[in-house]
């Protein structure tokens, strides 16, 4: 197999030296300079040679070498601090001078159309393998979860990205919440944030990188999770409904689900109409949170949804708010179906 040889470069410490670069803390940068670690990195992604490649916050380009290194076809750098601009400039001419391909765009991710960045050749059917096409990111913590959520929103809709087909994630998250988004049913460490994970998405926790493996060293310790997304997800639902049920199922991780359910509901009729839902499920209402399967959520949606479309004065109801939004009308016919059931 050739080698990609790119033109001798300074190293990334050196630069990093050079142009007196500190991280910033408002972008929760730190940057990863263990080579042998990077290198780890790029190889859990999957094979990255002649796969279109998308990295996501490559700061002074560590990982962005390790990638160039294995003959990409084309690698897309997105980076929100415009201060690595000769970093990634000096990047993008060494691999020009191999004939390699390398975009480098000055956005916040966050923000950031992915829709039509790859030739439609790339793209394959849903039930096909994964197309050749990688996202890879050592991710600032202030917008793991939050890019997480949007991506996973994106591929329950084939968006983004998952108008291609199934194109595969590795990405960086501080240890708690990687071991989170990886936790199985009756693991203490499961939350909303691994159903949602999970309902789309086979994620995996490939290995931990210890927190001294970065300048400067975070308080955490971080975990390299890959993502591919399911041929067949293992709900039907809208996303947005799914994700409404997941948030209420965890909002008292220590109590019975049923006390969680309830605040879907006004308090005038609550209890009846969440022993309603999980009638409508079978499903124990005095299991807790961490106890319910991606499969059991997604009955409860279904049960929801159900009673939404016959009281629908229910569906823009926000406990928070605590409105009353409830007719004597809908109170009795509430009551009268708790009674058959």
């Amino acid at each position: 197999m050739t080698t990609l040889r790119l033109p001798p470069l300074p190293t990334v410490r050196d630069l990093v030296k050079m142009y007196r670069l500190n991280a910033v803390k408002q972008l929760s940068q730190n940057f990863l300079m263990d080579e042998p670690t990077i290198a780890k990195i790029v190889k859990k992604a999957g094979k990255v040679r002649d796969a279109h490649v998308v990295e996501i916050g490559p700061g002074p380009g560590g990982i962005t070498r390790a990638i160039l290194r294995k003959f990409p076809e084309k690698v897309i750098v997105i980076e929100k601090d415009t201060r690595f601009r000769p970093f990634l400039g000096m990047l993008q001419e060494s691999y020009a001078a191999v004939n390699g391909k390398m975009d480098v765009i000055f956005d916040d991710i966050l923000k950031v159309n992915m829709e039509n960045m790859f030739p439609d050749e790339v793209g394959r059917k849903w039930t096909d393998d994964c197309p050749h096409i990688h996202l890879i990111g050592n991710l600032p913590f202030n917008i793991s979860t939050p890019l997480i959520i949007k991506w996973l929103h994106q591929i329950s809709e084939r968006r983004g990205p998952w108008t291609m087909g199934r194109a595969r994630m590795a990405l960086t998250f501080q240890k708690e919440v990687a071991e989170r988004l990886c936790a199985d049913v009756g693991d203490a460490q499961r939350c909303r944030l691994s159903v949602m994970a999970q309902a789309w998405t086979q994620p995996r926790l490939k290995f931990i990188i210890p927190g001294n493996a970065f300048v400067p060293r975070p308080d955490v310790d971080v975990g390299v999770v890959t993502f591919t997304p399911l041929v067949q997800p293992r709900t039907s639902h809208d996303f947005k409904l799914f994700e409404k049920i997941t948030r209420h199922v965890f909002c008292y991780r220590q109590k019975y689900n049923i006390k969680c359910i309830e605040t879907l509901f006004p308090v005038e009729l609550r209890k009846q109409l969440a022993l309603m839902m999980f009638g409508l499920c079978e499903i124990d209402p005095n299991l807790i949170s961490t106890q319910l399967t991606v499969e059991d959520i997604d009955k409860l949606c279904t049960a929801y949804k159900y009673l939404c479309e016959k009281h629908p004065e229910i569906v823009n109801y926000n406990f928070r708010a605590s409105n009353k939004i409830l007719r004597s009308s809908m109170t009795r016919d509430v009551q009268v179906e708790a009674a058959i059931m």
